[in-house]
This record gives C-alpha cells, sequence and structure tokens, in this order.
C-alpha cells in the first residue's frame, strides 16, 4: 500500500472513531436499579444507582447488578458500533479491520 494511501485511511479512521466515541446505548437493570450509558468507543459515559437500591440490597447484589449492567451495556455499544462501522467501512477494504471491526 502507497504511504499516501495509508495516511488517508489513518484520517478515515480517526474520523470513525471519533463518530464511535459520539454514539451512546443506555441499558437499565431488569429491576430499574441501575441505568449504564456506554459509548461507542467501549468508555462509560455515566451511571446512575437508585438511591433505594444502595439502601435495600446487600453489597454483594449490587456489585453483581452493577457489573451486569455494565456488561450489558458494553456488549450493546459492541454491537452497535460494529453494525455502524459495517455501514461505514463497507466498501474500504481493510479499513474495517484496522478498526477492530472486520464485519464479524
Amino acid at each position: 500500500m502507497k504511504m499516501f494511501e495509508m495516511m488517508k485511511q489513518m484520517q478515515q479512521v480517526r474520523k470513525i472513531q471519533k463518530q464511535l466515541a459520539a454514539k451512546k446505548v443506555e441499558i437499565t437493570s431488569t429491576d430499574k436499579m441501575i441505568t449504564v450509558v456506554a459509548c461507542g468507543d467501549m468508555s462509560i459515559a455515566s451511571i446512575k444507582i437508585n438511591p433505594e437500591a444502595v439502601a435495600s440490597m446487600k453489597l454483594e447484589k449490587l456489585e453483581r447488578l452493577l457489573a451486569s449492567t455494565v456488561n450489558g451495556a458494553l456488549d450493546s455499544s459492541k454491537k452497535a458500533a460494529a453494525a455502524d462501522m459495517q455501514k461505514i467501512t463497507g466498501g474500504m477494504g481493510g479499513l474495517a479491520e484496522m478498526l477492530g471491526g472486520g464485519g464479524k
């Protein structure tokens, strides 16, 4: 691959990474005690815990619920990001693989 083409693809990668970072998904636990917002770049934007959960749940249960909700948010974010990357990079050859998507 020529240097110019690589530089152009790297610019496209940065642009897509910014778009993914801006995409957010929100997941709420089934009992509505915890809400997590995850970004398309796999970062956590926010976690909200209902004060009732802190007052009424044992710590271990709250920790499991928090971990489960965070994992659900990250999984949803990953799936949404992969779908978006497939749309964006569909015809760009190796660019999807550079971003870790690969359409799989």
